[in-house]
């Protein structure tokens, strides 16, 4: 079967749109049809074709006004139809965005799929904050992982093994969940005074930090009411963030001349 229609699987980024790659920005701007995330920024839904319609398909804690299976099928239908469709997603299509779910249905169907990568949230972060996801002598490895499940199920983390003093924690979408987070890897032996940061709505101008160590962060994020996303790095290498970024150092050297 010959598909007219095709869809782009584009990762936006963590916000800045100067982070957006020049693939997904061509893809983007080749779309007939854009269906986007909540989280993607309204600079970067801007940047698609004034003639694109335009299909908000975003998710919100607990509010699914759009299903998943429904948006898998959107894609499908538009595709059929001969359209080329834009799929705009935060950060990185293959971290923690379904990206594989909608291209396995797509497939499926014959739909030709293409990806851009995108600067996943952990990225951003520690670029604009300074603070490295990995650095020799604090940390050798980091592990992501998401800080919630799929209708509010049991987080059934693997804590023994990410609770590793030698390696770099990112928690995403785990506001809801950083005590239990907390506790589970403190229970398998890592430190209640390692550091931790987290990063709310990083890299855009409505960036939020909060400095913390494991046995206070819940306490400390939930007395700061952090917006989405947030972002947690755990471990060794928050020691090493500054009040100001590299970047706001530069910024603050070029305006003295």
């Amino acid at each position: 079967m010959h598909i007219a229609g095709k869809v782009h699987l584009i990762g936006a980024g963590p916000g800045d749109p100067e982070l957006m790659t020049l693939r997904a920005l061509r893809m983007l701007q080749e779309a007939d049809v854009v269906v986007y995330d909540r989280l993607v920024s309204p600079e970067i839904v801007a940047m698609a074709p004034a003639d694109a319609r335009m299909i908000p398909v975003g998710k919100s804690p607990k509010c699914h006004p759009v299903p998943q299976d429904r948006i898998n099928q959107i894609l499908l239908e538009e595709a059929m139809a001969g359209h080329v469709v834009a799929r705009l997603k935060g950060g990185d299509p293959m971290i923690f965005g379904r990206g594989s779910e909608e291209a396995a249905h797509l497939l499926a169907h014959c739909v030709p799929v293409d990806y851009a990568p995108g600067i996943t949230a952990a990225q951003g972060a520690s670029s604009s904050t300074g603070v490295p996801l990995t650095h020799r002598g604090l940390a050798t490895s980091v592990q992501y992982v998401t800080g919630h499940r799929q209708a509010d199920r049991v987080l059934d983390l693997d804590w023994k093994r990410l609770a590793d003093p030698d390696s770099t924690l990112v928690v995403y979408m785990g506001v809801a969940n950083i005590g239990q987070i907390a506790m589970g890897l403190m229970t398998e032996g890592l430190s209640a005074a390692t550091p931790v940061l987290a990063i709310s709505q990083a890299t855009t101008a409505q960036e939020r930090r909060l400095v913390s160590r494991l046995d206070k962060i819940a306490t400390d994020a939930r007395a700061a009411d952090l917006a989405a996303p947030t972002l947690f790095i755990i471990g060794q290498v928050v020691s090493l963030y500054a009040e100001h970024s590299f970047h706001d150092l530069m910024d603050q050297v070029a305006a003295h001349g």
